[in-house]
């Protein structure tokens, strides 16, 4: 695909900003000449501050949202013959001006969506604006393994087909982060492209996030998406024009496991997969160490079934008992001999710190091994499949 900026369209959702809007318009028109505002309810006559402008004005009768009004946006571009849209917001944080240096990034992946990374050296950046940057990021590493500088940036780019693409049934600021992680897990690119902000005085600032309301949205999404993002089944993939996407079905148990254990399937990756799991899996996580593997495997983009499969390998009683032996060697210069009620039993805190510091020793120590294998072995098999082809 190629980014052809006769079938790219800019869209500012706009809520109540009608001391801002035309001026972002304006500014917009100078670098792209096909812009289109959704004025999703507002109140205050901002939409009729844009007449006389070349711009297309579509407006919802009552406040839906600003993923709403982007989706609106994105069906309207559909039709119109685009490819891409960039979203910029209302209030003039952000500036047109630079929508070409956004533009730029997108050209060299135009599958990818391209969020602009705000420039927060300056020192009126809100403290609550340095706050949830962080939080978002440190959210959709956990889910989707992929770093972003500054998930909530509204300053983005998104190809209509991963749009289409994407189940989305958030439709307001929640929409920005359910978006970023759904295209992930779809296998669409994430990309930062350094831009410029501004922040007015606090007086002056007119923000429609609510704090409870809000919040108890992106709470509930996070949730939903951590749990799912835990659970050791592959994504539905956008399936653009030539690819083949496997599907996991129980009337298809081959192709099930395949489709499994393609995910992050480098032979590297999978012996990184296999090595994290066996560390973790010799630690004391007692009743929590599935859970640990899995979110580990996710933040780290590693495949976690193999994961998964290597911390099984750890279960007791054996790999326990050498970190217990392990440890207790390191605290008192001799091996632990006598396995009774008592030294089991009555001092299992001792016997479960002992256990904490020989999987220090141990577990990476057989990861190391079991690495090796996985990647041997799957090396191999690449070989085989490579000639095969061939």
């Amino acid at each position: 695909m190629i980014l052809d900026n006769h079938k790219i369209l800019i869209i500012i959702p706009l809520f109540n900003h009608a001391a801002t809007v035309r001026n972002v318009v304006e500014r917009a028109l100078v670098t792209h000449d096909r812009v289109l505002v959704v004025d999703d309810g507002s109140t205050d006559g901002g939409g009729d501050t844009l007449c006389g402008l070349p711009v297309i004005v579509l407006r919802h009768e009552v406040n839906r949202g600003k993923g709403a009004a982007i989706m609106t946006a994105a069906r309207e571009a559909v039709r119109m013959g685009m490819t891409h849209i960039v979203t910029i917001d209302a209030d003039g944080q952000h500036f047109p001006e630079e929508i070409p240096r956004i533009l730029d990034v997108a050209r060299q992946d135009p599958l990818s969506i391209v969020v602009g990374k705000r420039d927060f050296d300056a020192a009126d950046v809100p403290g609550s604006s340095r706050f949830g940057r962080a939080f978002s990021n440190f959210w959709l590493r956990v889910q989707t393994g992929c770093a972003l500088g500054d998930a909530p940036s509204g300053f983005r780019v998104y190809p209509l087909t991963v749009l289409e693409g994407l189940d989305l049934r958030e439709s307001h600021y929640s929409f920005e982060v359910e978006v970023l992680v759904k295209a992930a897990w779809a296998g669409v690119p994430l990309r930062d492209a350094g831009i410029s902000v501004y922040y007015p005085p606090a007086k002056e600032r007119i923000s429609h996030f609510g704090i409870f309301r809000d919040n108890l949205r992106l709470s509930l999404l996070n949730t939903r998406l951590t749990m799912r993002s835990a659970l050791p089944l592959p994504h539905r993939k956008i399936a653009h024009a030539g690819d083949r996407v496997d599907k996991v079905s129980i009337l298809h148990p081959v192709r099930a496991i395949s489709a499994l254990l393609a995910e992050n399937a480098s032979p590297g990756r999978l012996a990184a997969a296999g090595m994290m799991g066996v560390t973790l899996g010799a630690a004391p996580l007692i009743a929590c160490q599935t859970i640990v593997i899995l979110f580990a495997a996710g933040y780290f983009k590693l495949n976690k079934v193999v994961a998964l499969g290597a911390g099984q390998l750890c279960i007791p009683p054996l790999v326990p008992a050498l970190c217990i032996e392990a440890g207790y060697y390191i605290r008192h210069g001799e091996l632990l001999t006598e396995v009774s009620w008592q030294t089991l039993g009555y001092q299992g805190l001792e016997r479960l710190y002992e256990w904490m510091i020989g999987s220090l020793l141990i577990g990476p120590s057989l990861g190391v091994i079991v690495g090796g294998i996985i990647y041997g072995m799957a090396l191999a098999l690449q070989r085989k499949r490579h000639d095969i082809v061939e």
